[in-house]
C-alpha cells in the first residue's frame, strides 16, 4: 500500500527540491526514497523509474521557468522585455540549479505536460522576437541564439567559470545589450 499522502506530484516535487540541494547529477531514486522515508520499491508505485522521474522533473522545471519568464515579460516589449526575461531566467537558474539542469531535456512528445510546458516556455521568447520583427526561421535561429547565450552565461557562472575580477551582473547586462543590438540589426546581418 502506498504511503499516506505520497502522490506522484509530491514525489516529483521532492525530487526537485533534492536536485536543487545535491545537484541534478546526484539525484537518485535511492536518495529520493530516503528523503521521503520509504523503501525504494515503494517509489515505483508513484513513478516508473529513474527515466520517468527525470521526464516529470523536466516538465515541472520547464513549467516553472515558463511561469517566471512569462511573468517577467508581461507588459514589456523590446529591450525591456529581453532584459526582464533574461534576468528571470538567470534568477531561476541560480535559485533552482538542479531543476534548471533538468529543464534542459528536450520535451518528450509522449508527455503532454512536458510538451505544453515547453510551448509555454517558448511563448515569451517568440513574443519578444516578434517585437524585433523576427518570425519563422529567423525567430527559430534567434531563439536558439538567445537560449545559448543566456544558458551559457548562467552555466559558466554556476560552475565558477568566470575568474576575472569583473562584476558578473555588469557582464550579464552587457550580454543582454549585445543580444538586443543583434536582434535589432538582424535584418542587416542576414542579408
Amino acid at each position: 500500500m502506498p504511503r499516506a499522502g505520497l502522490t506522484p506530484q509530491t514525489v516529483v516535487r521532492s525530487a526537485a527540491e533534492l536536485a536543487d540541494e545535491v545537484g541534478y547529477d546526484k539525484l537518485t531514486l535511492a536518495a529520493l526514497a530516503g528523503r521521503l522515508g520509504v523503501a525504494l520499491p515503494s517509489l515505483y508505485k508513484h513513478v516508473r523509474g529513474a527515466d520517468a522521474l527525470d521526464r516529470k522533473l523536466a516538465a515541472l522545471a520547464v513549467g516553472e521557468l515558463a511561469d517566471a519568464t512569462t511573468t517577467a515579460a508581461a507588459g514589456r516589449a523590446g529591450a525591456d522585455a529581453l532584459r526582464a526575461v533574461a534576468a528571470a531566467w538567470r534568477d531561476y537558474a541560480r535559485r533552482h540549479p538542479g531543476r534548471y539542469q533538468a529543464a534542459q531535456r528536450v520535451p518528450d512528445h509522449a508527455d503532454p505536460d512536458h510538451v505544453a510546458a515547453g510551448e509555454r516556455a517558448l511563448a515569451p521568447i517568440y513574443a519578444i522576437l516578434r517585437g524585433y520583427g523576427l518570425t519563422g526561421d529567423d525567430a527559430v535561429d534567434a531563439a536558439r541564439i538567445l537560449r545559448s547565450a543566456v544558458h551559457g552565461f548562467v552555466t559558466l557562472a554556476a560552475a565558477g567559470g568566470f575568474g576575472l575580477p569583473r562584476d558578473l551582473d555588469r557582464s550579464f547586462d552587457q550580454l543582454v545589450a549585445v543580444l538586443d543590438t543583434a536582434l535589432r540589426d538582424w535584418p542587416e546581418m542576414t542579408r
